[in-house]
């Protein structure tokens, strides 16, 4: 108000919270995001069933996938979603623990609000704990060899028990393993592995026990002519960008024909120029052809009389990948296709009852695939998940070279060494990094609710352990018992839990400090100014 006059700053269309509501408004959505995925969190937690506006069901106890499927309307409680969503991106696991985590942090964060310790003190005490939580990570980390092929299915193992899969899990752990494996590479000096280089291939059909690795591609097509081999031995892969036929032109023009000579001449010329495609795909010695675009009939018919085996309209993100599995190059048009950029492969053959042409048996692949499948949609996706989680750990621990162990293990480690450096920063921070270590507790309370067991009598034989040095004991969630997770062989890549700790913190600091919210609603516009049925606005 000045001189009595209202001076209005903010349109009518914008909500606004201030100070401890807006603080209170972002807590209380990301203790509600975290509620929401914490009974999926370890091997026994349970699955939640989402169904969208269309009608299609989703099953899982993937942390990212269930708050993927959310429409999850609240700034703070997005941020959350967000969190999970990076820690799924970068480390491809730990979903869950990250916003149990974000939940943990935020409630400490109000109980010290309440106690009146100021937003930046809270969000500086979290930084130093992460500091120094990381550096406690670090130090617990057991170093992993590329070659240890047994550590590195335990890892692959870890991620995916809890999933719908338990069944065909061991014959999983060798498949995701000898996938990635199959892709490292060595790029100064360090190991890499590209995620895009093991694809998942989801097919309906027979039993979740017939998942496959192969050292190629699967193309979800069939062979162009009935008259073409089903099955290619020693095949050499051709690879053509675009279309084996008599495309049109980009000009509008007419050609004026006058006489059935000029038909005729018009009619060979067409037919030699598809003879010379065929020819030149002939002549390089393939027997495979790979089509990015359409093949006409006359050359499929050559290209069958020659026992060639082709398909057309293959995807052009399939045609890269084929040429890095096949160690091939794309030839732009038929005339550039030499015998030097043919793919090599053991075998080429259409899969019997299905629309799949398998390429496999290929030398030192650059790129691989695992075929999955399964009886219902449901079961293959909760299944391709399970195979992702797998193949990104593993990715982890080969390129980290590092991996820690589960349990609640580190977690229990953590709170502990946190709380004594706490002790020896003293002041208001003190408390902020005592809270920080408290939210740690979290995570083995969780797996022992979870697992059916009294998570107060699980939380203090932990800390029992951990105080008299048994940095590796954790919560054997099927018989209650605190053991050694490294005899357990329940082990998780150390880049998995740097990023939960890290993300959680990042983003409790980030939310703990907003004490203004302004959200612009949409402007409802008045009566008699929105569309009719009819579709068009009144005519006045």
């Amino acid at each position: 108000m000045l001189s009595g006059q209202p001076i209005i700053i903010l349109k009518d269309n914008v909500e606004r919270s201030r100070g401890h509501d807006a603080q209170r408004s972002n807590i209380m959505a990301a203790k509600a995001i975290a509620a929401a995925v914490r009974t999926t969190l370890g091997p026994r937690g349970m699955d939640k069933m989402i169904i969208d506006s269309t009608g299609d069901i989703v099953i899982t106890n993937d942390g990212a996938t269930i708050l993927h499927e959310l429409s999850v309307q609240h700034p703070g409680g997005k941020m959350v979603v967000e969190v999970a969503e990076t820690q799924d991106d970068e480390v491809g696991d730990g979903t869950t623990t990250a916003c149990i985590l974000v939940g943990a942090l935020m409630e400490e964060a109000e109980r010290m609000l309440e106690q009146e310790i100021h937003p930046t003190v809270i969000a500086q005490g979290y930084r130093m704990g992460m500091e120094k939580a990381i550096e406690i990570v670090n130090a617990l980390a057991i170093t992993v060899k590329p070659d240890d092929v047994e550590t590195l299915k335990k890892i692959a193992d870890t991620a995916m028990t809890g999933k719908s899969i338990e069944q065909v899990k061991a014959k999983l752990d060798g498949i995701v393993v000898d996938a990635v494996r199959a892709v490292v590479q060595t790029v100064d000096g360090k190991l890499m592995v590209d995620e895009d280089d093991v694809k998942i291939k989801k097919h309906v059909g027979e039993t979740i026990d017939d998942a496959e690795f192969i050292r190629g591609i699967i193309i979800e097509k069939k062979r162009v002519s009935e008259e073409m081999p089903k099955s290619v031995k020693k095949a050499k892969i051709a690879l053509i960008a675009t279309p084996l036929e008599i495309t049109k032109t980009q000009v509008k023009s007419k050609i004026k024909i006058t006489s059935p000579d000029q038909l005729m001449a018009f009619d060979t010329q067409e037919k030699g120029a598809l003879r010379q495609m065929a020819d030149k795909v002939i002549e390089t010695g393939a027997n495979v052809l790979l089509c990015q675009k359409g093949i006409a009939d006359s050359v499929q018919y050559y290209l069958a009389k020659e026992g060639i085996m082709a398909i057309e309209d293959v995807p052009e993100k399939d045609m890269l990948f084929a040429a890095r599995a096949l160690n091939g190059s794309i030839a732009n048009k038929p005339h550039d296709l030499t015998a030097k950029m043919l793919g090599q492969a053991e075998l080429a053959e259409e899969m019997e009852g299905v629309d799949l042409v398998k390429i496999s048996g290929c030398r030192n692949p650059r790129a691989v695939t695992i075929l999955v499948r399964g009886s219902t949609q449901v079961l293959i996706d909760e299944m391709e998940r399970a195979v992702y989680d797998g193949i990104r750990v593993v990715m982890d621990a080969i390129e980290d070279q590092k991996y820690v162990v589960g349990g609640g293990a580190v977690e229990t480690e953590v709170m502990l060494r946190v709380r004594e450096y706490a002790a020896s920063v003293g002041g208001r921070i003190q408390l902020a990094i005592e809270g920080f270590a408290n939210a740690f507790e979290s995570i083995p309370r969780t797996l022992a609710e979870n697992s059916g067991f009294n998570p107060i009598d699980k939380l203090v034989e932990l800390k029992t352990a951990h105080a008299k040095g048994k940095k590796r004991a954790g919560l054997n969630v099927y018989t209650g018992k605190i053991v050694d997770m490294f005899d357990e062989n329940v082990f998780e890549p150390m880049r998995v839990k740097i990023q939960a700790i890290k993300s959680a913190a990042e983003a409790s600091s980030l939310l703990i400090r907003v004490d203004d919210m302004m959200i612009t609603q949409k402007k409802e516009l008045p009566p008699g100014m929105g569309m009719p049925p009819g579709g068009m606005p009144p005519m006045g």
